[in-house]
């Protein structure tokens, strides 16, 4: 399938419960002329304590490379668990044909202005003195992922499909549905007031299209949880992927 432009975030490389080899099937099995990889790539934060990178998560860096080659344009707008990379920013930073940045203008077939941004600096834990908040929840979170990933392999040995555990807490747990519910109206305000028509973004691992006070919002998901992209097809349309719902079975 071609799309005009792919959009991932929250892959995590470097961790465990990235969903390397599901990503690369969606990658193999998919073109576009726009790749736009949106935060939160590699887990530099979880790289610090362990070192974990296998095969799998090297042949999805390879991938994006090779895309370049055949005429993709690669983008990576930085988040804040690969935030370390923002130092070299001011250098123009470039790997291979791969673009870094912090946040990219995109202007859809729709006529839209569209602000990429991985949406860490809308997070109020993100923000001194809160941040070391952020840590100890990434550690709570990590913790979760793993209890995720091994109820996920029994129920795969019973032919039952995959089934997130953060995501039907977070779906159900009313904190994080006004933690989300935030963070979408934050965003949205912030675009709103510099003339943007929308926003597409990551951090908060919950895929999303929806209209927010006439800004149009729009998260990718992630590759740890939902296992989602939004695409842009090439008559203007765009749509949010479930790889476990539109690819798995391919």
């Amino acid at each position: 399938m071609h799309y005009k432009s792919i959009f991932i975030s929250d892959i995590h490389l470097g961790t465990r419960g990235c969903s390397a080899e599901e990503l690369l099937h969606f990658l193999k099995n998919t073109t576009c002329d726009n790749l736009f990889l949106v935060g939160d790539i590699i887990d530099g934060w979880q790289l610090k304590k362990r070192w974990y990178f296998p095969q799998s998560h090297v042949n999805i860096i390879r991938d994006f490379l090779t895309k370049t080659k055949r005429g993709t344009k690669v983008y990576y707008i930085i988040g804040n668990h690969d935030e370390t990379l923002r130092k070299f920013l001011s250098f123009q930073l470039t790997v291979g044909s791969i673009k870094f940045k912090n946040t990219h203008d995109y202007f859809g077939i729709d006529g839209k202005k569209y602000l990429i941004v991985h949406g860490d600096m809308f997070d109020s834990l993100m923000v001194y003195p809160k941040k070391w908040l952020m840590h100890i929840g990434d550690n709570l979170y990590v913790s979760l992922i793993w209890v995720n990933t091994k109820l996920n392999k029994i129920r795969n040995m019973f032919g039952m499909k995959y089934w997130s555990l953060s995501n039907f807490l977070k779906k159900n747990t009313k904190q994080a549905l006004t933690f989300i519910t935030k963070y979408e109206e934050h965003i949205a305000k912030y675009c709103k007031e510099r003339g943007y028509d929308g926003v597409i973004c990551g951090h908060i691992h919950t895929a999303e299209i929806k209209e927010i006070d006439g800004i149009t919002y729009m998260n990718d998901g992630d590759w740890v949880e939902s296992r989602t992209a939004l695409v842009e097809h090439t008559d203007g349309r765009w749509e949010l992927i479930n790889y476990d719902k539109d690819f798995a079975d391919n």
